[in-house]
């Protein structure tokens, strides 16, 4: 087994059974930092020495027969958006650059406590907006697969950290697919859990309440990461705690065949070019093949073009909120200015930032009608499996924001920002998604399958990519990084 790319859980039991001590394995990533990161740039805070002391310490302890917890001596990053005690969180904007975190987030305490050592912060794009990971402060974080393409984003530095060997755990969070496209685009796990079930304390540059939508969520290179991640950050925390327990259910099935599976391969909101769309058939194929019940056609009774037209509202009305003041007045200018029939993405991103309130409620309410629906189908499914994305991973572009970007779908050019369906599918109505690699393009780079199930289930969702990884596909490590 090669160590770098081994999986947090079995980093775990080797370090348990004391095949080799956390400083070994910490030196051992660090190594690989120094002479892999320049050209990738993933791990962009550094903070080396204090691991090596929690290292030697956690060797100490294990040297007594103590041990912190699962994850006792691990070494692993955590994405930038969240606070590390002494450590910057900039998101990465300049204006936040003398901005030291005073205490640790509520997730990476809990990691910590845990035993987990963290060594360093892990790129982002300016204020998490973007499915490339590039700012001014930190610069541009690449894929190990092609260093010419973006890893994803918002926590594509995680992505491309876990796939090139340089860590062994991440943490990282989601609104619009933050988790779940990077770890499509860099062939690695990640789960976003059900909405409130971590809690986000922590993760953001002000502290404020919970955001709508965001979450916060384990990445790694195994679906037994991702249990344990979310197992060791799940429960309420500050005044919540007092009152109650969070009790996940587990998967209620051990074996393939016993999963009800729907399968949605392409939607008319975004079209899924024909490499993903045939990569995502190709795993319910092999579950069909094993004796799950599959069906092609099963949907829950939603109007689609409107769960993208809510997705950009619900996210986008959320993420105004700590907008700058002259931003949001550019913005409700723009809205001011729009024609009724307006209906292109600059403008439903207009609206949605200069909404009143009265038009949030009125979503909410359709949102709480999706959840409705989704209960009852999901009372005949187990989960549904989708594309994370429309296309694979695409080359850095920075010369366009976002909306005016432009991907490659079936030989046409098409507004990347479509994309953003798949991740609103499950997002907006709070459901739990899991992302695990399914194949690779022609060339050479990865396609996950998303996982989506019922509000709560999120076991079963990682069960299922853990069943898919033990008989159909699991984390290969990009040639670069090999």
């Amino acid at each position: 087994m090669d160590l770098a790319f081994a999986s947090a859980t079995q980093l775990a039991e080797g370090l348990r059974s004391r095949k080799y001590g956390s400083r070994e394995l910490l030196e051992m990533y660090l190594k690989r930092v120094e002479a892999l990161d320049g050209t990738i740039n993933a791990i962009v805070v550094r903070d080396f020495e204090r691991a090596r002391a929690a290292a030697d310490a956690a060797d100490e302890a294990m040297a007594r027969g103590e041990s912190k917890g699962p994850l006792h001596g691990l070494p692993m990053t955590v994405k930038e958006a969240f606070d590390v005690a002494g450590l910057p969180t900039t998101w990465g904007n300049p204006a936040n650059r003398g901005n030291i975190a005073p205490t640790s987030a509520e997730s990476v305490l809990r990691l910590e406590a845990a035993g987990a050592i963290v060594f360093g912060k892990t790129n982002v794009p300016l204020m998490l907006a973007d499915w490339q990971s590039f700012n001014e402060l930190h610069g541009r974080t690449a894929n190990p697969w092609n260093l010419e393409y973006g890893p994803g984003g918002s926590s594509g530095g995680s992505a491309a950290a876990l796939a090139a060997g340089l860590t062994g755990f991440e943490l990282g969070s989601d609104i619009g697919g933050s988790l779940r496209i990077p770890a499509h685009f860099s062939g690695v796990y990640a789960h976003k859990p059900t909405w409130g079930v971590v809690p986000p304390a922590g993760h953001w540059v002000q502290p404020g309440p919970r955001t709508d939508i965001s979450v916060v969520g384990p990445m790694g290179r195994s679906a037994l990461d991702l249990e344990l991640g979310l197992d060791l950050t799940a429960g309420a925390d500050g005044a919540e705690a007092r009152a109650w327990k969070l009790e996940l259910p587990r998967c209620p099935h051990e074996r393939i065949r016993d999963f009800r599976v729907a399968v949605m391969l392409d939607a008319e909101p975004a079209e899924v070019d024909e490499e993903v769309r045939q990569a995502i058939e190709g795993v319910a194929r092999f579950l069909e093949k094993e004796g799950a019940t599959v069906s092609f056609d099963a949907r829950p009774e939603l109007d689609w073009q409107q769960v993208a037209r809510d997705s950009t509202f619900l996210i986008r009305s959320t993420s105004s909120a700590r907008m700058p003041a002259a931003d949001y007045e550019g913005f409700a200018r723009e809205r001011a200015a729009l024609g009724e029939s307006d209906d292109t993405y600059p403008a439903r991103f207009s609206r949605a930032i200069a909404a009143t309130h009265r038009e949030w409620l009125q979503a909410n309410a359709r949102r709480w009608a999706m959840q409705k629906e989704w209960e009852r189908f999901f009372s005949q499914w187990d989960v549904l499996i989708c594309p994370p994305a429309s296309t694979t991973a695409f080359p850095h572009d920075p010369s366009q924001p976002r909306h005016a970007r432009v991907v490659t779908v079936n030989g046409r050019r098409i507004p990347s920002i479509d994309q953003i369906f798949w991740a609103g599918l499950a997002g907006i109505a709070h459901l739990p998604a899991t992302v695990a690699p399914a194949a690779l393009s022609r060339a050479g780079l990865p396609i996950g399958v998303q996982i989506v199930g019922r509000q709560y289930a999120d076991h079963t969702c990682i069960a299922l990519a853990r069943l898919l990884e033990q008989g159909y596909r699991g984390f290969v490590p990009p040639p670069l990084a090999s």
